[in-house]
């Protein structure tokens, strides 16, 4: 199972060199809430994608209901199917290919309706709310928009439903029911009520003078996580159907591990063992052995619980034969179900090119998370395979195994 396209929209950029980039040399896209923006008395600080250009997306007549997490999804599409020289009807058969995105849904949109029939009664109330609240609504309209004819699907796993998002894509073309799969997430929840239930939870990180050191995974001074919004996908493309078209891959999905931690709805395992068992069932499925990973890109988001659990599993797995670990981030934030289609995408690149982004803001390691942590600046290495670890409330975990790629272009 090859990545030959990636679509990216994070706070630190867009698209694969530039995200790449910053994720190497340090570049934060956490900031305060611009003047202005719905945020901006909820949170201090968050991740935020910026402005960006819908072009003809929003056109027609529900275009002012259409939720920021459709928008992204459709430009994320196209960057992705761009990227991976892919075009529906011409070298992939439109009954061939799917798309499974993963996020909450538009409930900034249903807020905001919700609102409007508060202070105007029922006649503001848009007969497009639907469409733009339905967590299958990013899915079905990038089918609609470039022709998908296949499988199409939304997952719902909290942080964890990009990640869980390209593990059914991975089963969904060993199945043989899709020669190329689009899978990911998107999310936008940079609105008052989606941040501010985080907020007077205090999850979220605050207190920082500098937004850009807010977020500080497996670090002693870590206080919380940074909401951020965003969108990334990849195209996941059978060997064979990469191989026949000259796709280059940028590497392969050669496992993943699904599970649950039966545990607590926000609280991880603190024993680690959940996590370690999805782990695990990656390196299972993708017939590997611990030794053999050199990398892992964690889930980390910068909590005292979710780090130090994360820590305590990955202990348990490799044992004294550490991989070298980091969490991107330090840099995007939290993304909640994007983040894990960003990470696996970091995981991709460090293997392709030999070079491990590292955990930035790590100044001081919490003994507790007793890791081989790459911090400061990129680490020179070829790993064969990493991990890229993704936890969503609920105890939903998803481990991602990935490999060098067995397509090129040359």
């Amino acid at each position: 199972m090859t990545i030959t396209g990636m679509g990216l929209l994070t706070p630190v950029g867009r698209g694969v060199e530039e995200v790449f980039d910053a994720l190497l040399h340090g570049r934060s896209g956490i900031s305060r809430p611009p003047e202005g923006h719905p945020v901006a008395g909820s949170v201090e600080l968050a991740g935020f994608v910026g402005e960006v250009d819908p072009g003809d997306i929003t056109k027609g007549p529900d275009g002012k209901v259409m939720d920021r997490t459709v928008i992204l999804a459709q430009l994320a599409a196209e960057d992705a199917l761009k990227d991976a020289g892919l075009v529906v009807g011409e070298n992939v058969a439109p009954d061939r290919i799917g798309v499974i995105i993963g996020g909450v849904g538009g409930m900034a949109t249903l807020e905001n309706q919700v609102l409007a029939r508060a202070e105007r009664g029922r006649a503001a109330v848009s007969p497009y709310l639907l469409t733009g609240i339905l967590p299958n609504m990013p899915a079905a309209r990038v089918a609609i928009r470039f022709g998908f004819r296949g499988y199409t699907s939304s997952v719902g796993t909290a942080c964890a439903s990009g990640a869980q998002a390209i593990a059914d894509a991975v089963r969904l073309i060993r199945a043989g029911e899709a020669d190329v799969v689009l899978a990911g997430a998107s999310e936008a929840p940079l609105f008052p009520t989606f941040a501010e239930t985080f907020a007077n939870a205090r999850a979220l990180a605050r207190g920082w003078d500098d937004p850009t050191q807010a977020s500080r995974p497996f670090d002693l001074r870590r206080n919380g996580f940074v909401l951020s919004e965003g969108a990334g996908l990849l195209v996941l493309e059978s060997a064979e159907h990469a191989r026949a078209r000259g796709a280059r891959g940028y590497a392969d999905l050669a496992g993943y591990g699904v599970n649950s931690d039966a545990h607590h709805p926000t609280a991880p395992r603190p024993d680690g063992t959940g996590a370690a068992a999805c782990m695990r069932a990656a390196l299972a499925n993708g017939n590997i052995q611990p030794e053999l990973v050199g990398y892992v890109n964690a889930h980390g988001t910068s909590t005292k619980l979710g780090d130090v659990a994360e820590a305590t599993a990955i202990g348990l797995v490799f044992g004294a034969a550490q991989p070298a670990v980091s969490s991107t981030k330090a840099l995007t934030g939290h993304l909640l179900g994007t983040s894990g289609v960003v990470e696996a995408a970091a995981s991709a690149l460090a293997v392709q090119r030999g070079l491990l982004p590292p955990t930035y803001n790590l100044d001081d390691p919490d003994p507790a998370c007793p890791l081989d942590h790459v911090r400061k600046e990129p680490r020179a290495a070829r790993p064969r395979y990493a991990l890229s670890n993704s936890f969503g409330f609920g105890g939903q975990n998803v481990s991602l195994l990935l490999g060098a790629p067995s397509t090129e272009t040359e």
